[in-house]
C-alpha cells in the first residue's frame, strides 16, 4: 500500500473551476519582504518565475529563499541582489555554487530525510512556496511532476502557493498531487524540463568498478544508487541481473535502462512490490516522458523515501555511493572539497544506514584510487576543512579499481593496511609511510 494515493489532497476541496491564470509578476504579488519561501528544484526549477522575481528586487528587501538542488539560471543569485534576496541552500547545485562560493548564499549542511521536520517543526517556518506543477486534470488536481521528494512537505507547510503551470510537467502518481484551489495565483508558462547528463566519460577504472560492485549484488536485490560516472558503470554491469527492485531518493537514465530491459521488476520487494519508490527524478526527456501517469512508479515524501527504518524494510538493500576522498580510517567526504562546499549531506548516510538494516544489505562507498588530474583519493586524513558524511562507523565496502575492502569490525590499523590496497600503487608508499607515523605499524 503506498504512503498516500495518487489524489492526495485536501478531501473537502471543491469542484474545480477553470483556472484564472496571471502574469508571473501578479502571481508573485503574496511575496512580501521578510517572508521565507521556498522554491521548487531539480527538474522543475521554476526559472521563469524566479526571472520575474529578480525583476521585483526593488519592492522586495530580506526575502529568504529555501531550497535543494536547483538548476538553469536562477537570476536571484547575481551580484546585487544581496539587499533583496537571502539565498539558503540545503543543497549545493551548480546552478548556486558560485553564488556560495561568493558569499552571497549559504548552505545548511542536514540530511535529505530530515529537510521535511525543518519546516514541520517551523526550524525554519514557509511563508510560501514556488513550485512548477502539471494543468490541473478534470479533478482540479495538478501534480509536482518529477520532483516531489521536499516539496512535499514544503507545500503542506506554507501559508501560501504560488504555481508556475506547465503542461511540459509529467504527472507523477504518489505524494505529488496538490488541489488547483490550494494556490494564491497560478501563471501558465510552457517550457521544456531542465534535463541533466551525470557522469561523465566511464573509462577503465570506472569499468572496473562496476563491476567488482555487481559481483556483490544478488539477484532480487533492492537498489539505491547515486549519480556519477561510477553509478553509471554499476548500472551498465547489471544488465544480466534479475528481478531488481528500486527504492532510491533519485532515479535517472541508467535505473531507465534497466526498467526498459526487464532487469528492475520490484518483484520481490517487502513494501511497494512491483513499484519502483523515489523522492525525485532528473535526467533526460526521455526519462520524464517514461514516467508520466506510469502507475509503476511511487514518487514519494522524502521524509518516507529515506527513512533508514522503512529503507531497511525490504531484504537485501543495496546502497551504492560515491565519494571525493576517504582517509585511512574510513571517514568519508562526499561533500566538499577542502573549505569548498560543492554539493551537500543529501541522503547518503540515510541509505547506507537503512541498507545496515536491512536483511542481506549492503552499503558500498565507490570511488576511483585518483581524480582525473591525479589527485589520491584515499588519503592519510582528509583535507583541512572538508566535511564527514558518512562516518567510519558507518561505511562498511568500499571498491575502487584496485578492489574491495570490507571494513566493517576492522580495527584502525586493519582498515588502514586495506585501504592501502585499494589506493593507486604510486601513492601506496606515502600511505605506508603515514600509516607508520599514525599507528606505529607499516600496513
Amino acid at each position: 500500500m503506498l504512503a498516500s494515493s495518487p489524489s492526495r489532497g485536501d478531501p473537502d476541496a471543491p469542484m474545480p473551476t477553470p483556472p484564472r491564470y496571471v502574469s508571473a509578476e501578479e502571481a508573485l504579488r503574496p511575496i512580501e519582504s521578510g517572508h521565507r519561501v521556498f522554491v521548487h528544484g531539480s527538474a522543475v526549477t521554476p526559472t521563469a518565475m524566479l526571472s520575474a522575481l529578480a525583476g521585483q528586487k526593488e519592492r522586495l528587501r530580506g526575502v529568504e529563499l529555501v531550497f535543494i538542488s536547483v538548476y538553469g539560471p536562477i537570476f536571484v543569485d547575481q551580484p546585487g541582489m544581496e539587499e533583496s534576496f537571502h539565498l539558503n541552500a540545503l543543497f549545493v547545485s551548480a546552478s548556486i555554487r558560485e553564488a556560495v562560493d561568493a558569499g552571497r548564499a549559504d548552505f545548511v549542511p542536514v540530511f535529505l530525510s530530515e529537510i521535511p521536520e525543518l519546516f514541520k517543526r517551523r526550524v525554519l517556518p514557509l511563508d510560501g512556496a514556488i513550485v512548477q506543477v502539471s494543468p490541473p486534470d478534470r479533478s482540479g488536481y495538478c501534480s509536482l511532476g518529477p520532483s516531489v521528494d521536499v516539496a512535499r512537505s514544503a507545500v503542506d507547510s506554507a501559508r501560501y502557493l504560488i504555481a508556475q503551470v506547465n503542461p511540459q510537467v509529467p504527472r507523477t502518481h504518489g505524494d505529488g498531487m496538490i488541489h488547483a484551489s490550494r494556490f494564491a495565483a497560478m501563471t501558465w508558462h510552457e517550457a521544456p524540463l531542465h534535463e541533466a547528463v551525470f557522469g561523465g566519460e566511464i573509462g577503465p577504472a570506472e569499468t572496473r568498478i562496476g563491476e567488482l560492485v555487481a559481483e556483490r549484488i544478488e539477484d532480487r536485490s533492492t537498489l539505491q544508487i547515486g549519480i556519477g560516472a561510477i553509478p553509471d558503470a554499476v548500472l551498465r554491469a547489471l544488465g544480466g541481473h534479475r528481478d531488481l527492485g528500486v527504492h532510491t531518493e533519485m532515479f535517472s537514465d541508467g535505473l531507465l535502462e534497466l526498467c526498459e530491459r526487464g532487469v528492475v521488476t520490484n518483484r520481490y520487494k517487502t513494501i511497494h512490490p512491483h513499484k519502483t519508490v523515489t523522492g525525485f527524478a532528473l535526467g533526460s526527456r526521455r526519462l520524464y516522458d517514461f514516467i508520466d501517469d506510469n502507475p509503476g512508479f511511487a514518487f514519494l515524501d522524502i521524509d518516507y523515501v529515506n527513512e533508514p527504518a522503512i529503507i531497511g524494510r525490504n531484504p537485501r538493500v543495496v546502497a551504492i555511493n560515491a565519494a571525493i576522498e576517504i582517509d585511512l580510517t574510513g571517514q568519508v567526504c562526499a561533500d566538499s572539497i577542502g573549505m569548498r562546499q560543492y554539493s551537500g549531506i543529501g541522503g547518503q548516510m540515510d541509505f547506507m544506514r537503512g541498507a545496515v538494516l536491512s536483511e542481506g544489505g549492503l552499503p558500498i562507498l565507490v570511488l576511483t584510487s585518483r581524480t582525473k588530474s591525479g589527485i589520491p583519493r584515499i588519503v592519510p586524513t582528509l583535507r583541512p576543512g572538508a566535511g564527514v558524511v558518512t562516518t567510519r562507523g558507518h561505511v562498511h565496502t568500499v571498491v575502487t579499481e584496485y578492489g574491495r575492502a570490507e571494513l566493517f569490525g576492522q580495527n584502525l590499523r586493519e582498515r588502514a593496511r586495506r585501504l592501502i590496497e585499494l589506493a593507486h600503487p604510486e601513492d601506496r608508499a606515502a600511505l605506508h609511510r603515514s600509516c607508520f607515523e599514525r599507528f606505529k605499524i607499516f600496513a
